[in-house]
């Protein structure tokens, strides 16, 4: 997410190491709700973006969480905003929150610092902006390269779009560039996937995020697909061995391209992994600041393994100034997280690390569900690693599923 702050420290699968903070920032305004959407972003008038700013640096500035019994290092590595389209805001706005961090914490000189941006939201003036922020990853949300499947689902760039962006980023000195892309959205068939996966391995993106269609409650998409009705294109939507069979072509054809797997959803070209994302599957503290955004810090109490917060998920409440909901994160959690985090990666789990950090009595809690889930061909086991298989990725939900409960901690640890 190298002038490291002496003092910071790492989670790594639950062991307390020295490293940096990550932050992310959430910024919930969109051009348009793009249907497959189940975020908390929206459209809204530009007169709330003020007040919004206005919010979030009061947070940064006076950030409550110590107060809730978490520690907070000085020291950042990694700064994220995410959306909606953070690139909405006026320049100013945007200036107003860097410069915010920059005064409450140490942001070191190489810091990963990533924009999310729609596709034709990058004009000069908001380039410029964004170097003056000191931004130096941009993700672009192109979804899919073939313009009649970006209109289905709201989407307002057309592939002529995405490519000028690209270009004008690199005129500016942005190389780092992730493109995302979905796998199952509505009129999506072989072949407009292939032609997705071309033009994506065209670009020479360092950074590639594949994602299937989430079909749930939370997007008018998914509750559309639900109910079997036709409205937002929901009748064209792939089915599910056809959306999975996409995120495969799509593993072998980046993998063979030299942008290697190394999470569920993430590609990449060597040394281009998103240092921010790392801090979420490998337990680093992050801190969370704007609508629905979520922190793990270091615990105070020596009952917690960590704190996990989360603010308001709903744009008036967050202003208003709803308290954080705060949880402890028990040891046992946090056993669970290390395991279904680290498994998201294709490194894997180090089992022998899992025993030294929660003991030996919780590696045999775990071991049915280990044989179960290597019987089942779900996760493989490599000497002290164990990992996901092809399927177990397509399956991640059940296996992380099979270990909730499981991880009953020794009283040694």
């Amino acid at each position: 997410m190298a002038a490291r702050q002496r003092g910071s420290k790492r989670f790594e699968s639950g062991i307390i190491t020295r490293v940096a903070l990550g932050i992310y920032i959430s910024v919930p305004f969109c051009r348009t709700k793009c249907s497959y959407c189940n975020f908390a972003s929206d459209v809204f008038s530009r007169a709330v973006f003020e007040r919004y700013v206005d919010r979030v640096c009061a947070d940064i500035a006076n950030a409550p969480h110590v107060e809730m019994g978490a520690k907070i290092e000085h020291e950042v590595d990694s700064i994220y905003l995410g959306g909606g389209t953070p690139t909405v805001l006026e320049s100013a706005q945007l200036r107003r929150i860097f410069e915010t961090v920059r005064q409450q914490f140490s942001v070191a000189s190489e810091a990963e610092i990533t924009v999310e941006c729609a596709p034709g939201t990058l004009a000069p003036s908001v380039v410029d902006g964004l170097l003056a922020c000191g931004v130096n990853r941009v993700s672009l949300g192109v979804q899919s390269f073939v313009d009649a499947e970006a209109a289905a689902v709201g989407r307002l760039h057309k592939q002529a779009t995405v490519l000028e962006d690209i270009a004008r980023l690199r005129a500016a000195g942005i190389t780092n560039i992730n493109i995302d892309l979905i796998a199952g959205l509505p009129h999506q068939n072989e072949e407009s996937w292939q032609y997705s996966l071309e033009e994506t391995l065209a670009t020479h993106a360092p950074h590639v995020s594949v994602y299937m269609l989430e079909v749930d409650e939370d997007s008018r998409l998914g509750r559309e697909v639900i109910a079997g009705g036709t409205r937002y294109h929901a009748h064209f939507v792939p089915d599910e061995e056809a959306t999975a069979d996409f995120y495969i072509v799509a593993c072998e054809q980046l993998e063979a391209a030299g942008i290697a797997q190394y999470e569920i959803s993430n590609f990449a070209r060597p040394g281009s992994e998103s240092r921010h994302n790392l801090k979420y599957w490998t337990r680093q503290p992050y801190l969370g600041f704007g609508v629905d955004a979520h922190s793990m810090l270091l615990s105070a109490s020596p009952g917690a393994a960590a704190i996990r917060f989360a603010t308001a998920d709903v744009l008036e409440k967050y202003v208003a100034g709803i308290p954080l909901q705060k949880t402890e994160v028990s040891q046992a959690a946090a056993l669970e997280e290390a395991l279904f985090l680290g498994l998201r990666l294709n490194r894997g789990v180090d089992l022998q690390e899992i025993a030294r950090t929660f003991g030996q009595q919780a590696m045999e809690n775990l071991q049915p569900a280990l044989t179960g889930l290597i019987a089942d061909e779900l996760i493989q086991q490599t000497g002290d690693f164990i990992r996901l298989t092809p399927r177990g990725r397509l399956l991640s939900n059940e296996v992380f599923q099979a270990f909730l409960g499981t991880g009953t901690v020794s009283s040694e640890v």
